[in-house]
């Protein structure tokens, strides 16, 4: 009897083996099946620029960086304009001349690396755009500082060109890129303070620029870091990212190399996401907490001031991660952490069946905090119609303190987004308004309505926030951070 449960066992647990090993494969089928059901890739998905920057070029000074840059902005006109020159492919694609999305059609190559000198200048800016962005990510901000500071809006490897570009970039590219641009800049301002200013991947950049210097005991290039949105942590799904791209080049299928396949009808974003785009985030974000962990509170008092912008709201990045991962990890230097709450109306609150802020919460109560953290929340005010904004800050054995803010919460507006902090209303492609006198793309005023599964864009896409209404709140603590009264 004993026997004949034992192989009887023995038999289920290799039927339930099998069974799942079946589902699995199935599941795994029906998934490749439909990611290679999607769009045809179009000549900017797979045309590769040769003239790309890549850290084994080992370029020594940041002039030679421009110059390949020129180089490769020569071959894009070549290999992807030229080949859709009068092409009727669409009136919304940025790699067709004369279209709405034609980034000739805004004042200023904003793809490109810009630099605008100040010789008299008592300090530096360097500017990182994010994952998929380009310079227009922190144009507003470097428009603020002109004619004050030696602005440097440095293109990254891969941007700004074609989504191809981001298929088989390494973060060590980029952050090769920005040691050039860093050296460059402390060449020029010779003893004159630098602050760079980093958004999402471009804050995780500047963090590692100073952490790998930290390793190398060598001394901080900036003197203090601005971050917007910044890529500290990213939602777990990241680390298996490549597995999808692995499993498109092992079956010969490239539409697997991408996350989504788009209309690319933002002059100065990729619509269209690589895979490969997520994991370099994925892995500079973990090298960045590996060298943390690696060093004892003490030991990143080194680290200059860091200000930091985020949206308690982030589909993008884990806003938990900026606090539980960076801040609570510093020793205290002057750090801040500026958050942006959601709109809390009796409406907005109704429908969110989970506060965000909750986690947060839950991270500082009780805590000795040694930095300051400064809360953008709603005033309590009765006027639902106009959601006034309050900052209150909190800081080591004090009383919290609260200023109003002039800004408010636009009536249908219940939270930021990722993508939303660093521009202000009035941006022309991503602000509510828009330009009526230039025949053009105007991303933030879309409203389209109709029936879903219509459009090759989706809701989620449209609807999300895009512009920020307390873009004014953050220039003035940029300005108090980088010139301290």
């Amino acid at each position: 009897m004993k026997t004949i449960v034992i192989g009887s066992t023995k038999h289920l647990i290799m039927a339930l083996f099998y069974a799942s090993l079946g589902i699995g494969l199935a599941l795994l089928a029906l998934g490749v099946w439909m990611l290679n059901s999607r769009p045809e890739l179009d000549v900017w998905h797979t045309v590769e620029l040769s003239s790309e920057y890549e850290r084994g070029l080992e370029l020594k000074e940041f002039g030679e960086y421009q110059l390949l840059e020129n180089q490769l902005f020569e071959e894009l006109e070549s290999e992807i304009y030229s080949q859709t020159k009068g092409s009727n492919h669409s009136i919304l694609n940025r790699y067709v001349r004369g279209s709405l999305a034609d980034p000739h059609k805004w004042r200023g190559d904003w793809n490109r690396t810009y630099e605008w000198p100040q010789e008299e200048a008592g300090f530096g800016v360097l500017l990182l755009h994010g994952m998929s962005d380009s310079p227009y990510a922190l144009s507003h901000v470097a428009r603020h500082f002109k004619g004050k500071a030696h602005v440097l809006g440095l293109r990254l490897p891969g941007h700004g060109t074609i989504p191809s570009g981001l298929v088989g970039l390494e973060w060590q590219d980029m952050a090769s890129a920005v040691s050039l641009a860093t050296q460059h800049m402390r060449d020029l301002l010779k003893g004159r303070p630098l602050y760079v200013v980093g958004f999402s991947t471009g804050a995780a950049l500047a963090l590692n620029h100073e952490l790998e210097r930290l390793v190398n005991k060598q001394k901080m290039d900036y003197a203090g870091m601005i971050f917007i949105s910044p890529a500290i942590g990213l939602p777990p799904v990241a680390a298996g990212a490549k597995w999808q791209a692995r499993l498109g080049e092992l079956l010969g299928l490239e539409k697997l190399s991408w996350n989504s396949i788009q209309t690319e009808y933002d002059p100065f974003k990729y619509n269209s996401f690589a895979v490969n785009a997520g994991d370099v985030v994925y892995q500079l974000a973990e090298r960045n907490q590996a060298i943390m962990g690696s060093f004892a509170m003490k030991d990143l008092s080194s680290l200059s001031p860091i200000i930091s912008f985020q949206s308690i709201t982030d589909a993008t990045v884990s806003s938990r991660a900026v606090l539980s991962d960076l801040y609570l990890r510093l020793p205290a230097n002057g750090h801040e952490l500026v958050m942006f709450d959601i709109n809390r109306t009796q409406v907005n609150m109704s429908l969110i069946p989970t506060d965000p802020l909750s986690a947060m919460n839950e991270l500082i109560t009780d805590r000795d905090l040694k930095f300051k953290y400064t809360l953008i929340e709603n005033l309590n005010d009765s006027d639902e119609r106009l959601s006034r904004v309050k900052a209150t800050s909190y800081s080591s054995n004090r009383l919290p303190t609260s200023t109003v803010l002039t800004q408010w919460w636009p009536r249908n507006v219940y939270s930021l987004s990722h993508v939303a902090l660093p521009y202000p209303m009035e941006d022309s492609l991503y602000g509510p308004e828009g330009v009526h006198f230039v025949d053009r793309v105007q991303i933030g005023a879309a409203a389209s309505r109709g029936e879903r599964g219509v459009l090759n864009v989706s809701a989620d896409e449209i609807l999300r926030q895009k512009w920020n209404p307390f873009f004014p709140y953050i220039i003035e603590r940029l300005d108090e951070f980088v010139l301290p009264r």
